[in-house]
């Protein structure tokens, strides 16, 4: 299997591109830098979706945890600087992704899921870009992430981007472990400021996983 058989399915970002072979996570073997590459601290996993990770309607909150994660895509793993630039110079930009898609760059082990067992404590800062800024935003957090600019050590999960439409604005996100760890979600919020150079007017929400699951359950409770 080549890089670019998993890429695939993200490059045609069609419809029709559901029908394109899966590759199960569980069942790739392990990754690690070749030789004279520079190794990342974590190794981590690109993922694409369609259906959109907030699933704030109803149709979505239905879906079952399983049935969520089959509208992962894994893209590409990287444990090297030198296989992350192999991946991400093959990738479309943020701006030319369709509507209401997804990109999700979380350390391996932690799919990009409320329920995932890394995720479940914790929650995420949202940040909300001008399309025209997305792209290089985009590049310089996950470039953060991996070149551990955070500072917090294990408690950064990934990051998350969502494209959005009508709307002029795409929503960026950094996922953490632990939602009560006040002295790493503030850090996480401060060097997104500082690596973003986002003035102190912009809002910033921090919203932790365990509400969004409750909101969840609320609407299937109405519905």
């Amino acid at each position: 299997m080549s890089k670019f058989d998993m890429v695939k399915p993200y490059i045609s970002d069609s419809e029709e591109s559901d029908t394109e072979t899966e590759f199960d996570i569980e069942q790739l073997g392990p990754l690690e830098p070749g030789p004279g590459e520079h190794k990342l601290q974590y190794n981590y996993c690109l993922w694409f979706a369609k259906k959109g990770c907030h699933r704030t309607s109803i149709t979505q909150v239905k879906a079952t945890e399983q049935e969520y994660g089959k509208s992962l895509h894994i893209v590409g793993r990287c444990a090297s600087v030198e296989q992350w630039w192999s991946l991400y110079c093959h990738l479309i930009k943020p701006t030319a992704l369709k509507p209401y898609r997804e990109l999700h760059l979380f350390k391996s082990g932690i799919k990009p899921m409320w329920e995932d067992p890394g995720n479940a404590k914790g929650g995420k800062w949202v940040i909300k870009l001008r399309k025209n800024k997305i792209d290089r935003a985009w590049e310089t957090v996950c470039m953060a992430m991996l070149g551990e600019q955070f500072l917090v050590g294990p408690e950064i999960c990934g990051v998350v981007l969502c494209t959005k439409f009508p709307f002029q604005e795409d929503l960026l996100s950094v996922w953490n472990r632990t939602a009560t760890d006040q002295a790493s979600t503030a850090r996480i919020r401060d060097t997104l400021r500082r690596i973003l150079n986002l003035p102190p007017n912009t809002p910033m929400e921090y919203k932790p996983h365990c509400d969004s699951l409750k909101k969840s359950k609320t609407l299937l409770n109405k519905s």
